[in-house]
This record gives structure tokens, sequence and C-alpha cells, in this order.
């Protein structure tokens, strides 16, 4: 017998997880510290503009599933609309479990006032989303998606539709940027008086707010998009102090004011596939050794603010990125996520650094209560 209950325990939540994917060579557990950081509603400031409903799917006393309910006040603020969202969802490949786990997020969701179901987010379009849809045989890349491939025939029959393809580029740096692409950057340099600069953690908490302000304003008509508050973006960056390198983020300026930056992290996940979602006092010298073998990355955001646009800005971040990572005898890393039809990025700029389409991550929605898409 199947029965879903709502619960508190994260612990036990983010438990599920590991059960579902044991013996998935391809799986990485995520660090249970960073999960409860993600779902505590009481720690998270995320929760202070959202609120959320957690659930456990049972099949006779065994674990088999589990969902989370979201309501982003912020985002139906902006776009004027009553959208809840679902996230961190897994479930074994059976439409009973996953049927009854989506009805539990919709009847949430309905109970306080939304009329669309949208997802995953986990928990929001800032952190991981998206279900993987292509790419499956690939190791996935830290804090990026991954799922089986069930997971879509369960949310499709379910009655969920396409609402937006996220894409994944490959850059390898055995592919070097073509010749003219490095002198263009060079000419966009001394054309529009554009520097490049490395983030400071002297200077910390201004060069955070430098980001989080271009970010906002970049990215502000991007779908789905929600700014992000400044306690939030602390609280999502307080660890870029000790485990980012200052060189892998680059903050441009034109005219010795800031108008655009590039963040690459190392692929963590290199590392924590050995940690079993725990660094403990056993395995951090082993862990420490692995994160010096670091030799993949992701290009995680990059963001040029809308006036200085059409200046070749994000073709020099690009360019800056990949050079840094081949200094760092990197052999590639992937640029994700970019929004299917962001045709302003993936033309002029990703299309021509030889990049590889190698990933897609699908946002579904669906009206609640029906089997109708909300497009």
């Amino acid at each position: 017998m199947i029965t879903v209950k709502e619960t508190e325990d994260l612990d036990l939540f983010i438990k599920i997880q590991t059960l579902m994917y044991k013996g998935d060579k391809l799986f990485v557990p995520p660090l249970i510290k960073e999960e409860k950081k993600l779902l505590d509603d009481k720690k998270n400031p995320f929760y202070k503009n959202a609120s959320r409903k957690l659930f456990i799917a049972y099949d006779n006393g065994a674990f088999v599933g589990r969902i989370a309910a979201i309501i982003n006040r912020n985002h139906n603020k902006k776009y004027n609309d009553k959208i809840g969202f679902f996230g961190f969802f897994e479930s074994v490949d059976d439409y009973r479990v996953s049927n009854k786990l989506f009805q539990a997020a919709e009847d949430y969701l309905l109970k306080n006032g939304m009329n669309v179901i949208r997802g995953p987010v986990n928990p929001s379009m800032n952190d991981t989303c998206g279900f993987l849809c292509k790419g499956f045989y690939q190791e996935p890349v830290f804090m990026m998606p991954y799922n089986r491939r069930y997971y879509l025939e369960l949310a499709e029959k379910y009655g969920f539709k396409k609402d937006k393809d996220l894409l994944a580029f490959y850059l390898s740096t055995a592919n070097k940027p073509k010749k003219y692409l490095t002198k263009l950057a060079d000419y966009v340099k001394k054309k529009h008086g554009i520097t490049l600069r490395n983030f400071s953690k002297k200077q910390f908490n201004s060069d955070i707010e430098i980001i989080r302000e271009i970010y906002n304003r970049a990215w502000n008509d991007n779908w789905g998009f929600v700014p992000v508050e400044k306690e939030e973006f602390e609280f999502g960056t307080q660890d870029f102090k000790t485990i980012i390198p200052e060189e892998l983020v680059i903050i441009a300026e034109k005219d010795s004011k800031p108008c655009g930056f590039s963040a690459i992290i190392p692929d963590f996940n290199q590392v924590l596939k050995y940690a079993n979602g725990k660094i403990t006092p056993f395995n951090a010298l082993q862990l420490l050794y692995k994160m010096k073998k670091i030799d993949n990355y992701r290009l995680i955001t990059l963001g040029v603010l809308p006036e200085c646009r059409h200046m070749g800005v994000d073709l020099l971040l690009y360019i800056s990125s990949f050079d840094i990572v081949e200094k760092r005898n990197g052999r590639g890393g992937e640029l994700s996520w970019i929004l299917e039809d962001n045709e302003d990025i993936i033309k002029p700029s990703v299309s021509k650094m030889n990049v590889e389409y190698y990933k897609t991550y699908r946002i579904y929605s669906k009206k609640i209560g029906t089997k109708e898409s909300y497009n």
C-alpha cells in the first residue's frame, strides 16, 4: 500500500535521494550539510519570501520517493501570477508512487491559491533545476541535476508538458578559440575601454554585492528569473571565500565601472563522489588530495549589464575564462545552463567557441487540477 506523508525530518528527506540511486555509478551524493541549507526554512533567507512542504512516499513502510511543494512569493509578485513549484523529486519507477507525490504537491499548492505547478526547481531557478533529458551517459557536473530517464515518463504521464529547456555545452581546452576571436577580444578591450580584474577576497563583501547587482540586472528579462535579495545571495555564496580561487571569478569594468562578470567553479563532483555526502576526519585528507586533481570546471554564470551588451564583453569573458581553465591544466568545462531561446548568447558568443551541445535539462508545468499545459 502506497502512502504519502508530510515530514520535517530533513535528514530522512535527504537520505531518500541516496537510496533511490543505490548502485548507480554516475550519481554523486551531494553534501548533506549543503542540502540541509537549501531545505531549512528557518535558516535559509529564501524562505522569508517563500514556503515549502516536504512529502515522503512509502510502500508498505519502505521509502519509495519524495517531493517538495514550493511557493515563491517573489516570483508571483514579479510575474503577477499564481505559479507554485515542485522540487527535490525522487521516485522509484512506479507511476502509482509518482502520481501520489505529484498529487500531494498539487494539493498543497491548490490550498494556498496556486493554479499552476512548475518544476523541478530545488528550491528556485537560482539553484539546481530541471530534469536531465539529454546526456544520460555523461557524468553530472557540480550543482547540475542528475536523474533517471524514467522521471520524464512519470512527469509526462501525470500531465506535465515541457515549459522550457535549459541547455548545457561543453568546451574542451583542446579546442582553442579561433585566432580571429582572440583578436576580436583584444579589439573590444581597446575600443570600449574594457578592463578585467579578478574577484578580490580582501574586498569580499563589496565584490559580492557588485556581482549580485550585475546578476540581477543582466538576468532580469530572462524567463522565470527572480532577482536575488542581498541576504539570500550572501547566504548562497558564503563558501566562495574558502573554496573558490580568486582567479576563477572575473569582473569586467568599462571606464573603471563594473559592467559584467563570469564565474567558474571547479567540478567538485570529481571529489564528492568519494565523500558519500559527508566530510569527516577520516576522509578529509583523501578529499583534499583529490581536490588538487580536479581537471574539469563549470562556467556557472556570466552576465553583462544591458547597456554594455553588443560590445563584445561576453566574448571577452568567455575567452578569458577559457584561458584560466587552460592555465590550470583543466581538460575543459561545462557552460550551463543557457535558456534554449537565448539567441543573444547562443549565436554570437557560445556557438563561436568550438563548444559541443551535450546536455539538456527540462522544466515542466501543468495547470493544477487538469491535464492541461500552462503554455
